[in-house]
């Protein structure tokens, strides 16, 4: 199926960030994408554009592990993640990935919306797209064993299975917490990832050509 329309506040000519949202879609990526996929460039200091302050940002990268190197021993280890850090990937390898997701490898997520085709039309209706298939599918396109239908995904049939539903992620300010406004909060925060610049480059663009 082609992807279904989702409307963000950082569409159109003069777009905007909502920051409220980017900090519930900040959530859901840590609470629930988070165990699968990287986000490799993003520096945890990056949140700051969400509305955050230098000592949330130091408690929220305090509840990360990051790989290090025990300087008495030089063995690998972990340490608490400083706001300089990188979000922290959730396999230390390609192989550990695959074999903890019936050998598919989960994307990063960073570039996510801009790497595929539909961007954020497309993260979205994928989010929200899981079902049963109909009965009249033939056999050859119907799941395999470890594999879930979705009418989005190219082939109809991905190992992820259905991460988001009704309730997965409460959030401190009361907003709605279904399946569909879950997948908008976290589909919007990906879409910053992507490009956190993308509102100040507009304004730019706009000032310049007024300028001009």
């Amino acid at each position: 199926k082609h992807p279904q329309h989702l409307k963000l506040a950082s569409d159109g000519l003069m777009p905007h960030w909502d920051k409220a949202q980017l900090q519930r879609g900040l959530q859901v990526y840590k609470e629930v994408c988070s165990a699968c996929h990287s986000l490799n460039l993003v520096a945890f200091r990056n949140i700051e554009d969400l509305g955050y302050t230098e000592g949330q940002i130091k408690t929220f990268a305090k509840g990360f592990q990051v790989p290090s190197i025990n300087p008495d021993t030089g063995e690998p280890a972990t340490r608490d993640g400083l706001p300089s850090d990188h979000f922290p990937a959730p396999f230390p390898n390609e192989v550990a990935a695959r074999a903890a997701n019936n050998n598919a490898l989960p994307p990063d997520l960073s570039l996510i919306t801009k790497a595929r085709e539909g961007g954020k039309d497309y993260v979205y209706s994928l989010l929200t797209g899981f079902q049963n298939p109909p009965a009249n599918l033939p056999k050859e396109l119907r799941p395999g064993t470890g594999l879930h239908f979705n009418p989005y995904f190219a082939n109809l049939n991905l190992a992820m299975a259905p991460p988001l539903q009704d309730g997965s992620v409460t959030f401190a300010d009361g907003s709605p917490n279904d399946l569909k406004s879950i997948a908008k909060d976290v589909t919007a925060f990906l879409v910053w990832t992507a490009e956190p610049k993308l509102v100040k480059r507009v304004q730019v663009g706009w000032a310049s050509l007024i300028f001009l």
